[in-house]
């Protein structure tokens, strides 16, 4: 019996000892407040094998800016619609949407029996224009001896004058049909005339097809000369005191992530008054050219300014739940790191540093976990 009774006691410490083994925390894991849940305690090992760093806070240079969007453009100058100054039908056209054209190049010829009728009203008066001077001049010489009557004088200076701006106005006409006048005689009248480029640049658009009759106001071809595109943006009235020109201007075109650079050239001087905004021109880099088209539309911002505002790395600030959250190192005992979770205000995010709006509810030189808070701000 007191055999029995001595193993019944070593049994029972036995399972005491296992019992109390079982439920002892490990002296590894990083623990937290239970009252709290805001603290975190890391020995040296766990901070370093984690690689973790601390860093304070850094004042840092927060542009500031203006919300813009537009379209890639290019200045009126480098526009042409082209029609013809005389109707006449479509003989040939050879042009394709973005095909390349020079300043005076063919681009259309154009055929009508008017244009016969025009070269040969042309010689006439030209033919005319001879004699009627030289009977001008002979009346003017009787006149001034008073061999002739006046009539007879004013009646000479008439018909001299009106050939004269008739064979005038049939020249410059047929300058504008692109003939030459100089080498025009009765052996090279001509039913077709050409239209050529006006300026160069980049078919962008063709309306005109042989056979069809083209109207004097009908366009029949587009051009757009794309070397010096710009930037036709919108903002809002409340952001005009904002903008100045030589501002800095970063825009993206539609699905591209690629970032191009433009300035603030001109500003409008007039609201419009049904969406509120003004215009902004900018010109754009000449590496930005080399790859836009106009017509683009563009998502901007306008950098207007700067401030200097204390910051963290990115890393350094956890969002949970539309809130923001930081590690401050607290004094520790026995070499051990103690964290506190912490709500922060935050504000602009440039080149991976985040601004802390409220840093001043913090004591000067406080510490944050920059490297891995994270993974302890989520478990």
């Amino acid at each position: 019996m007191k055999l029995i009774k001595i193993n019944g006691i070593f049994l029972a410490g036995l399972i005491t000892m296992i019992s109390c083994t079982a439920n002892a925390p490990e002296t590894e894991d990083i623990s937290k407040n239970t009252d709290t849940d805001n603290t975190i305690t890391l020995t040296k090992e766990q901070f370093t094998s984690s690689l973790m760093a601390m860093d304070t806070f850094s004042i840092h240079s927060f542009p500031r800016s203006v919300a813009a969007n537009g379209t890639i453009d290019v200045p009126p100058e480098n526009k042409a619609s082209i029609s013809a100054y005389f109707g006449g039908y479509v003989k040939e056209i050879n042009l394709l949407p973005g095909q390349p054209v020079k300043q005076g190049q063919v681009l259309f010829t154009l055929e009508n029996p008017e244009y016969i009728n025009m070269q040969k009203e042309y010689l006439q008066a030209k033919s005319l224009l001879s004699y009627l001077k030289a009977d001008y001049e002979r009346q003017k010489e009787l006149a001034r001896d008073r061999v002739t009557s006046q009539k007879n004088f004013l009646k000479a200076e008439s018909d001299y004058n009106v050939t004269l701006a008739n064979y005038e106005s049939l020249k410059k006409s047929l300058s504008l049909m692109n003939i030459n006048t100089s080498l025009l005689d009765e052996s090279n009248i001509r039913s077709t005339i050409t239209v050529t480029a006006p300026i160069s640049g980049f078919i962008t658009r063709v309306n005109a097809v042989k056979g069809m009759f083209l109207n004097p106001a009908d366009i029949a071809v587009s051009i757009t000369n794309t070397e010096h595109l710009h930037l036709e943006l919108s903002i809002f009235e409340k952001d005009i005191p904002s903008v100045s020109e030589g501002q800095p201007v970063k825009f993206r075109i539609q699905d591209d992530n690629r970032e191009h650079i433009a300035h603030v050239h001109l500003i409008g001087k007039t609201v419009d008054m049904t969406n509120r905004t003004i215009s902004v021109h900018a010109h754009l880099d000449d590496e930005a050219q080399q790859t836009l088209t106009p017509g683009m539309y563009v998502e901007a911002e306008i950098m207007t300014s700067a401030h200097p505002a204390a910051a963290l790395p990115e890393e350094a600030v956890v969002n949970i739940e539309e809130k923001s959250y930081v590690l401050v190192k607290k004094a520790g005992s026995d070499g051990s790191i103690i964290l506190e979770k912490r709500e922060v205000e935050t504000g602009l995010n440039h080149q991976g540093y985040i601004e802390i709006s409220n840093s001043k509810e913090f004591a000067a030189g406080s510490e944050f976990l920059v490297k891995g808070a994270f993974n302890l701000i989520v478990e």
